[in-house]
């Protein structure tokens, strides 16, 4: 499988962009477990025009998890546009465009699946996109805002005739937000009924290894896009590779591989972030890195006291072994490696900001 001559083979596994989740250290974790491409936190178009520090700070990439997508949105085409001669600045791999976040503050201004209400404007923001960038650009979307106004097919023959190089589709409608189940027929039927010919990227309820390989076998998708499954579980990508290999799916990780990931995990947040912020953006993590754990609630609750990256280690060092059924080894600390800072950060280039 390829998207503008970049090779990912045989039924890649993609990270999915995720708010307050896909960010550098986590992308950087999922790389090291298989997966074959990330998208960053989906970025304002606004946001980067008017140069605000969290927008921009969203641009950071490693170079060692490359291949990266860095995905945008926004309704205002003249935003888009601007916004996307800075994300084409920075240097991603590919450029995504969000037409899927069905948050109410988003869609509200034609950003996100707000844009499936106005097909023609989702062309015209595509095409500006496509124009002003010099890497490939795809589009990642829903079914349609609703049952009544499902127009995937007709979306998805638009957009490749606009020039995108892949299609992600989110197989829910806006109207189900996150709930009842993705109604995966629909990925079927785009690529058979479609005449689609650009890579197509299946994404919802893809949560284990097992329905990994199960959305690859009944939808004929080029490759599968994991969000909710990785959330405090890098390790799902290496095994769906090794469920499609074996026809197993590997035990899960241990007490001791799970503390060396989140040690490291934590220490790539304090470097990324300040020690300060990184420990606390690193606590809404620790819930599923930890599920299932006897005495993981209780782990939790000490690692919230601490204010420190070493105050956090040290409760993951001590933790008492019959609160969490395993030992913790006494050599953990020796894995919060020194991580090179992203490189290309901070795209505030010498442009025109654009008022709307």
């Amino acid at each position: 499988m390829q998207i503008a001559g970049i090779d990912f083979g045989d039924r890649p596994i993609f990270l999915a962009p995720m708010e307050d989740v896909s960010d550098p250290p986590f992308r950087l974790m999922c790389k090291r477990f298989g997966a074959d491409m990330l998208y960053t936190e989906f970025i304002s178009s606004g946001g980067l025009t008017y140069g605000a520090d969290g927008s921009h700070q969203k641009l950071d990439i490693y170079e060692e998890e490359r291949p990266v997508a860095i995905q945008i949105f926004g309704g205002d085409v003249d935003q888009v546009r601007e916004a996307t001669r800075i994300v084409d600045a920075v240097g991603p791999d590919i450029i995504d465009i969000n037409f899927g976040c069905p948050v109410k503050k988003v869609v509200c201004k034609d950003g996100g699946a707000g844009i499936l209400r106005n097909l023609p404007k989702m062309q015209e923001i595509t095409a500006a996109v496509i124009e002003e960038s010099s890497r490939p650009v795809t589009v990642k979307t829903r079914l349609g805002w609703n049952d009544e106004t499902i127009q995937i097919l007709e979306v998805a023959r638009m957009l490749e005739e606009t020039g995108i190089q892949a299609l992600a589709v989110h197989a829910r409608t806006r109207k189900q937000m996150y709930k009842g189940e993705a109604r995966w027929e629909w990925l079927r039927r785009i690529k058979e009924e479609s005449g689609m010919t650009v890579p197509l990227i299946g994404n919802g309820d893809a949560t284990t290894p097992e329905k990994i390989e199960a959305m690859f076998d009944e939808t004929g998708v080029d490759a599968v896009m994991v969000g909710r499954g990785a959330i405090g579980n890098p390790w799902i990508f290496r095994n769906a590779k090794i469920y499609r290999e074996t026809g197993e799916v590997p035990p899960p990780p241990t007490w001791r591989e799970r503390t060396e990931v989140v040690a490291e995990h934590l220490a790539l947040k304090c470097e990324w972030l300040g020690e300060k912020k990184g420990v606390l953006e690193m606590r809404r993590m620790y819930g599923g890195y930890f599920k299932g754990f006897r005495g993981a609630s209780r782990l939790r609750t000490l690692i919230m006291e601490e204010k420190s990256m070493d105050g956090v280690l040290e409760v993951l060092l001590n933790f008492d072994e019959d609160d969490a059924n395993l030992s913790v080894p006494a050599d953990v600390r020796a894995v919060a490696v020194k991580a090179s800072l992203p490189t290309a950060t901070r795209a505030k280039a010498a442009l025109p900001l654009v008022e709307g």
